[in-house]
Order: C-alpha cells, then structure tokens, then sequence
C-alpha cells in the first residue's frame, strides 16, 4: 500500500482536544479590553461611532467643523462612495451628531452646533489618539459587526 492510499488513512482522533486557555485572566476578551476605557468614551462608540464609515466621518466634521457639503463631497473627501456612506451620514444627523440642511436643491451635512454633543465628539477624537483605545475600539466594532 502507498501513503496516498485512502483506505489507509486513520481518522484523526486527538487524547486531548484542545481547550480555550486555563490562564489567569483570559476569561471575556472583550470585557477585560472595555473595562478600563472611559465608559462615557464606550457608549458614544457602542451607539453612535458604531462603524468604521461613522468613524472616519466623526473625525472629517471634527477636523473640519466649519464644513456644510453635500454627501458626494464629503464621500470624496474621506475617500469613500457617496452610496456607501448614505445611511451612515443619516444614522449621525439621527443621533444629533450632523445637522441636515437644503440649500436650492441640495441636500448638505453639517456639523451639530449643540455643545454637549461636540465636547462628546471632541472626548472621542482625542481618546482616537491614542494606540491603545484604537486597537479596543477596532475590536468592538469588528466584534459588532459579526
């Protein structure tokens, strides 16, 4: 008989099917990676900043908070397409985060003058500074997204 033979093969049963990891702590990942983040921080990224795309648009009407434009714009500008970010543009004028306005017959974005909401805003942005709240923030929304 040769090795290729399947009739020769013998089912593979391991003794010791492997366990998830006995060691101290690594219980719920997720838990322990939002644990230390400022719970404040962690709701507006559970409710409001809960993809990518609100992301990247959170962090464009921060940076550029005088900005009023239209969705085909504001697409071009953080390097997405307009359907794409449609739905989200519209979960953050939902959520109070970006003002809707006609101007003619555009529609355009903007960002919220309510100062309670900027200074969440301006509380996530800078918590998006650092490495270690990025890698925990990627996590949750990866892990939300399944």
């Amino acid at each position: 008989m040769s090795d290729s033979d399947p009739n020769n093969l013998s089912k593979w049963n391991p003794a010791n099917p492997r366990k998830h990891s006995g060691l101290p702590g690594t219980g719920d990942l997720s838990r322990r990676l939002m644990d230390d983040m400022d719970p404040e921080v962690l709701e507006f990224l559970k409710t409001t900043v809960n993809s990518f795309i609100k992301w990247d648009l959170v962090i464009f009407f921060f940076e550029n908070p005088h900005t009023t434009d239209t969705i085909d714009n504001i697409a071009r500008y953080i390097g997405r397409d307009a359907a794409v970010i449609k739905s989200d543009l519209e979960d953050l004028v939902r959520s109070g985060v970006l003002e809707l306005h006609s101007a003619g017959n555009l529609t355009v974005y903007s960002l919220t003058k309510d100062t309670q909401v900027r200074e969440k805003i301006k509380h996530f942005v800078s918590a998006s500074d650092d490495r270690q709240f990025r890698v925990k923030a990627i996590y949750h929304l990866i892990r939300g997204t399944r």
